[in-house]
């Protein structure tokens, strides 16, 4: 018993120093390249590839431009690693770029190798470029902030995001390919004539390809409609100006003689801002009501006659429809979808100011 008891107590040690040795394949943060956000195009039928990558310069960081090109991506990333003295990491990447003309031809290809390699995190997000791509990402005026960091802000709800603006992570648009009731809405940035990014709205994806584009105020409704809160959202009308405190939404969907009908309803909590002359409450929540309403008629409009379901209204309809048809639902299904919307708005501040109620 004596002898077996210093066996134990030496494997135990032994097991614990082999247990420190783990990370001896790691590599010092020093040799490492951590580009924020990758850019890519098509340029002679080969994939353009642009990292945006922040170095330490002295005191300050400075944003580097590599760009290499290649008949992959893989193989675009594999020639700058061979020309640069430190390893890419690319699962540091927070935003992909995509130029429009590529999210025009497809980008089926490019989610599928990003979700296969695992090299890119993927819930890193994707935007589409209205400029070049390599114009896109030059890194504008003196800041000591890198750009790509701007970038990444532009979509955190803890940073710079507004409830216009959409939001896609790789494997969501990964998803919606091969969904048979579910499409999806990518943020579409250019380069702002007093800003390093501006956003002029979404592009409506089918089946990773871009068919389509809706405005920033078309997105609200679209962010509204997924239950992404649209909080902080300011309506201006003829008689007023509120502010969007909160939104609530509710579906009821039925076929009947084999066509889809969906009614939502969807209740808004409002804070008034500014008013223009004495109107009355009631004047107010018509007003936003029949302005919203209208909004949502003409981007459902707009949305149907592609063929691209970004509200996942099919999502409703999974149980109503049998199995072997719902891979029909975007032609057959959705084309006769009837909708009907109901806004509800509730005005909960009126500041110091009693307001006439009727």
């Amino acid at each position: 018993m004596n002898i077996i008891k210093p066996a134990v107590q030496i494997f135990m040690i032994l097991s614990l120093v082999l247990a420190l040795s783990g990370c001896w394949n790691n590599k010092d943060i020093n040799h490492r390249t951590l580009p924020l956000v990758m850019g890519i195009t098509i340029q002679d039928d080969e994939y353009k590839v642009v990292l945006q990558a922040p170095e330490l310069d002295q005191n300050t960081i400075k944003l580097k431009m590599i760009t290499q090109t290649g008949k992959t991506i893989s193989q675009a990333i594999d020639k700058i690693s061979v020309n640069k003295e430190k390893q890419i990491d690319l699962l540091h990447i927070k935003v992909i770029v995509i130029e429009k003309k590529l999210a025009q031809q497809g980008m089926k290809d490019i989610l599928s190798g990003f979700m296969r390699s695992g090299e890119i995190s993927p819930k890193a997000y994707i935007a589409i470029s209205e400029n070049d791509i390599s114009q896109f990402l030059l890194f504008e005026g003196k800041s000591n902030v890198p750009r790509g960091s701007f970038v990444y802000d532009f979509f955190e709800k803890n940073a710079g995001w507004n409830p216009q603006v959409a939001r896609a992570p790789i494997w969501q648009i990964y998803r919606s390919i091969y969904s048979y009731t579910n499409d999806i809405a990518i943020p579409i940035l250019q380069n702002g004539p007093n800003l390093p990014c501006e956003y002029i709205g979404s592009a409506i994806i089918k089946n990773a390809k871009m068919v389509g584009q809706i405005t920033s105020d078309e997105t609200l409704l679209y962010n509204a409609f997924n239950r992404e809160s649209t909080q902080g959202k300011i309506e201006v009308m003829d008689h007023a100006s509120v502010l969007i405190v909160k939104n609530t939404m509710n579906h009821t969907s039925k076929i009947i003689d084999n066509k889809p009908v969906m009614n939502t309803q969807i209740k808004l909590k409002v804070v008034i801002l500014e008013t223009r002359g004495n109107p009355s409450q009631a004047i107010i929540k018509q007003e936003i009501e029949t302005l919203l309403t209208e909004r949502f008629q003409d981007l459902f409009t707009k949305i149907q006659k592609s063929e691209a379901d970004i509200f996942g209204i099919g999502q409703h309809f999974r149980t109503k429809i049998p199995r072997k048809q719902l891979e029909h639902w975007r032609t057959d299904y959705y084309p006769q979808l009837k909708m009907n919307f109901l806004f509800q708005t509730d005005i909960q501040n009126e500041g110091f100011i009693k307001m006439p109620t009727n």
